[in-house]
């Protein structure tokens, strides 16, 4: 008897993951309004009756797969930032590691895809969009202060403008190539940004820091 309360709840957790697997991939697939609970369901290999039990609506499902998506993406984006030896390298890793799993990790596109389509204004998904607008901001705080960045511009500022700018971005690569053009694209998003960022100093090493955006960069993804 003693066993049986953490193993109910090992197998619960267990079984929440699953869902959230599933539904990443039915949302990824389908898209908020074109996904549905028995879909995930399927994918999940559970019963409506499990689905049911630990998400009460499509919506809460979707926050759900949301907010995994942060998490995932954040614990990467340490370990990318982790790999730069300045603050315009560290961006730039944790651009070209959001990149990886967007066309890697279905967690992280299907996260991706429900905080940027329209029809999903009933999810929790405003969380993830202010804080990559905090952390973006700190690290180009960080390069006005090691003199990557003029030191005119408001790193606030700069967190408002480019992470905007990369959702964008990853949109339109999606609908134009699904994503194969992404890194290419992500690479002029940061020629033009950091062209109007950056010291003199700096200017000659942009062709350097954007061409860290590569899928095969360093021989393999963020990890």
């Amino acid at each position: 008897m003693s066993q049986d309360g953490p193993s109910r709840q090992r197998r619960a957790v267990a079984t929440r993951a699953a869902i959230i697997d599933g539904a990443a991939r039915e949302f990824d697939e389908r898209g908020y309004v074109g996904a549905s609970m028995d879909g995930v369901a399927e994918r999940a290999g559970v019963t409506k009756g499990a689905l049911y039990f630990h998400f009460a609506s499509k919506a809460d499902l979707a926050g759900a797969v949301v907010a995994r998506q942060h998490e995932v993406s954040r614990a990467h984006a340490e370990l990318a930032y982790a790999r730069g030896r300045t603050p315009l390298e560290s961006m730039m890793w944790m651009s070209q590691g959001l990149a990886v799993q967007m066309t890697t990790e279905v967690v992280v596109s299907a996260g991706i895809r429900l905080s940027t389509e329209p029809a999903g204004n009933g999810i929790a998904r405003q969380d993830p969009y202010t804080d990559w607008m905090r952390v973006t901001a700190d690290i180009f705080r960080e390069a006005i202060a090691a003199g990557e960045v003029d030191d005119r511009w408001d790193p606030a500022l700069i967190g408002r403008v480019v992470s905007p700018a990369y959702t964008g971005v990853q949109a339109v690569s999606d609908v134009l190539s699904g994503r194969a053009d992404l890194f290419e694209r992500l690479r002029e998003l940061w020629t033009v940004l950091l062209a109007a960022f950056v010291t003199e100093r700096t200017r000659p090493e942009i062709p350097r820091l954007v061409a860290i955006i590569a899928p095969d960069a360093e021989g393999r993804p963020v990890r």
